[in-house]
């Protein structure tokens, strides 16, 4: 099977540290930016399974950090 960039992905991440995937040769949505990580779709979101730990966003971490 061939593949075209309409197969691959890229990962992006907002400022929030959240993450997503978005189509390559598409502009990135405002709010997001590139993380570095491009492929397939499988491959993004094993990625992303791998680097994004904790779900939260960095806005509420911080806020239950404080609480502690």
């Amino acid at each position: 099977m061939q593949t075209t960039s309409e197969d691959q992905f890229v990962v992006v991440i907002n400022d929030e540290l959240q993450y997503s995937i978005w189509p390559c040769g598409r502009d990135i949505p405002l709010g997001w930016r590139a993380e570095g990580h491009q492929g397939s779709r499988a491959d993004c979101l094993a990625h992303i399974d791998r680097e994004w730990i904790d779900m939260r966003p960095l806005s509420v971490r911080r806020h239950m950090a404080v609480g502690t």
